[in-house]
């Protein structure tokens, strides 16, 4: 190790000791510190580990913290980015805190932003990739399906004998060649029946002929049994299927794998699909089936995503939302709900949202007009867009307000009429509700962790 790693390490370390003592936070600015004194640390710091690397447009955070969660049951040490920092600097940051001893085998389980892949991989060898999908998300940054699908194709290339583990049931990973060997996962639970996407559905379009796709299965989007009528692209095989969905409602599912009885404690069928994808990590390493149950029952809510949080007498559920395909999802997981709920959507339109809100009239909000829902709140810098949404979904003016402070919207809720709420927020909107619940003692952890 030269002298500049050694300058970078110590600085990166020092900067994140001071940081967690004394502002408790500071996910990224460490690794972003190190990486200007030495913008190859990421080499030094990762050359022992064995890296998994988690990317795609949807699931990344929770399908993480799964593989991580079941590799811990097998593997001593199992290192991992939980804020959420899925950037370079983030990545350096994750590696500065590690803590192994030496001898012990290394694991290192990283959520990767699509767009950052290719930069991470020029300085970390990944040994194993998880594609989870990819679904329009931020078109101001990532472009349509198939350039983002490019991104991390390229980003994996860098470490060609490395195997991709990805999403069978999604048209695009089986559209191009790769480099890397693949592995697919995916659904085989009921029977064929001939069906076609909804006419709303991105990447339907054969990539070999370009006719529009059939389906004798789909779970949800354009995810399922997919074939070409016109020529023969289909589906490949499934090297890790799920077979049966045993149970399913708002907040837990239940389903068998590869011969495996298994539950999360969150709901959505989305988040079955993240459970899949952390299962075929855990095959593909040899993990019992014994101890992937043990892995996947674990029931600590990733931050955002369903995480429960007491504000006064009200239960609310804070679910992170960014495009159409998953708050689609969200809205379906909803609706699984068996008791009355209020509902709060904070819409945000930052750099990490998405600058573009365009997206909102893609969702499904009409579904919440036979809800019954006895109060819904706007919130969020483009509250205005987002109560208009809700106002052409049919949600009553007299049941909807219009909130952009969040503090303000904190104490609204309080006085909402159902014990039960749902919160429904993007990126910077959740960092933002989450400091201010923060301040007023609701939660701890504030900005981590998201």
């Amino acid at each position: 190790m030269g002298v500049r790693s050694h300058l970078a390490i110590l600085a990166g370390k020092t900067s994140q000791w001071v940081l967690q003592t004394f502002f408790k936070g500071g996910s990224s600015y460490p690794g972003q510190l190190a990486l200007k004194i030495d913008p190859k640390i990421l080499d030094t710091l990762a050359k022992d580990y064995e890296i998994v690397v988690v990317t795609g447009t949807n699931g990344k955070t929770l399908t993480t913290a799964l593989t991580v969660n079941i590799l811990k049951q097998e593997f001593d040490h199992v290192l991992t980015n939980p804020t959420g920092a899925n950037m370079a600097q983030g990545i350096v940051s994750t590696f500065l805190s590690a803590k192994a001893k030496k001898g012990q085998k290394k694991f290192a389980v990283l959520e990767i932003d699509e767009a950052s892949l290719s930069t991470v991989t020029k300085y970390v060898k990944p040994k194993l990739f998880l594609f989870t999908n990819i679904f329009r998300d931020q078109m101001d940054r990532y472009g349509e399906i198939y350039t983002t699908y490019r991104m991390i194709v390229e980003g994996a290339a860098a470490s060609p004998e490395a195997p991709i583990i990805c999403n069978g049931d999604s048209p695009i990973f089986n559209s191009v060649e790769t480099v890397n060997p693949r592995k697919y996962y995916g659904f085989n639970h009921e029977s064929d029946h001939e069906q076609l996407a909804h006419y709303n559905t991105d990447g339907v379009l054969c990539p070999k002929c370009h006719h529009i796709l059939h389906y004798k299965m789909i779970t949800y989007a354009n995810l399922g049994k997919y074939y070409c009528p016109n020529c023969d692209f289909k589906r490949p095989e499934l090297d890790v299927q799920l077979t049966e969905m045993t149970a399913m409602d708002n907040v837990s599912a239940a389903f068998v794998i590869d011969g495996g009885a298994y539950d999360i404690a969150v709901g959505g069928m989305y988040n079955v699909y993240n459970a899949l994808a952390a299962t075929a990590v855990a095959e593909h390493y040899g993990v019992s089936k014994e101890k992937i149950k043990s892995g996947l029952s674990y029931d600590e809510k990733v931050f955002g995503r369903q995480e429960v949080i007491q504000i006064g007498d009200k239960r609310c559920t804070l679910v992170l939302v960014k495009n159409p395909v998953g708050i689609n999802q969200v809205i379906d997981m909803i609706g699984l709900s068996p008791y009355p709920f209020s509902l709060v959507s904070l819409l945000n339109a930052n750099y990490a949202d998405g600058i573009d809100v365009s997206w909102i009239w893609d969702g499904n909000h009409e579904a919440f007009a036979d809800m019954d829902i006895p109060a819904v709140i706007a919130g969020g810098d483009r509250h205005k867009d987002m109560a208009l949404r809700l106002k052409v979904a049919g949600i009553s003016e007299d049941k909807l307000s219009e909130i952009e402070n969040l503090e303000e919207v904190i104490t609204a809720i309080k006085n909402l009429p159902t014990e039960h709420v749902y919160i429904l927020a993007t990126y910077t909107a959740v960092l933002q509700l989450r400091k201010a619940l923060t301040t007023q003692g609701y939660i701890q952890g504030g900005m981590n962790g998201v």
